[in-house]
């Protein structure tokens, strides 16, 4: 489980790729301080287990599913990534509950000024655009992000100069793909209220009559 505040910018030194697989190796600082062989650690917002740790550097294994969801397989060396060690029990919750699970990819649209602030805005799936909501909340390259506004097929949030100063936005221009996470609770929400549970606990959807058979009416 990870909050999405970005801990320190990495660097991509590889992406070793074998017939549908591959193994990533980031330099990093901060991230690596009492982390131990199997922790894991979001890259760009996808969950991570390392596999070998350096002095300064650390290497994990990337699946073809990650590879499908995700941007690492387009990454260049050298290039900027966000990393966040997986949060501890206790700990400070500064963005939302992440998981590091990315549902799809989307594209910078524009990046324009606003104030002191930068606006971004950003393209999203169809099936991705149901879970966000303006002032909801939405995983980008794993940073925690209040939806400033939605319109069609997009989103724009607004970012504060730290953020862009300390996430791989501020790197990226028009056309950049990003990692997206929708709200993990708003997932589950949308599940009950449209398709019911797993194992076909209520099918046909959570309605009214079934919250006051169920006593909560």
């Amino acid at each position: 489980m990870f909050t999405g505040v970005v801990e320190e910018l990495g660097k991509l030194i590889s992406l070793e790729m074998g017939a549908d697989s591959g193994v990533i190796t980031i330099e990093a600082a901060m991230v690596l301080e009492g982390t131990r062989l199997g922790d894991s650690i979001a890259v760009n917002g996808v969950c991570l287990t390392a596999r070998s740790l350096g002095k300064s550097t650390f290497s994990a294994d990337v699946m073809p599913e990650t590879l499908r969801k995700s941007n690492l397989g387009s990454l260049r060396r050298g290039a900027v990534v966000n990393l966040e060690r997986a949060m501890s029990l206790g700990g400070r919750l500064g963005g939302h509950l992440m998981l590091g699970h990315v549902d799809a990819t989307g594209k910078v649209v524009s990046v324009r000024p606003e104030g002191t602030a930068v606006v971004y805005t950003i393209s999203a799936p169809e099936g991705l655009r149901r879970y966000i909501l303006p002032q909801g909340s939405v995983g980008v390259d794993g940073i925690s992000l209040t939806v400033a506004r939605l319109e069609g097929g997009r989103f724009s949030v607004s970012l504060i100069p730290h953020t862009v100063k300390m996430t791989t936005l501020g790197h990226c221009g028009v056309g950049y793909e990003v990692n997206l996470e929708a709200d993990v609770i708003g997932k589950y929400v949308y599940k009950m209220l449209k398709g019911g549970l797993p194992g076909g606990q209520g099918e046909g959807g959570l309605t009214i009559e079934k919250l006051a058979e169920g006593g909560f009416l």
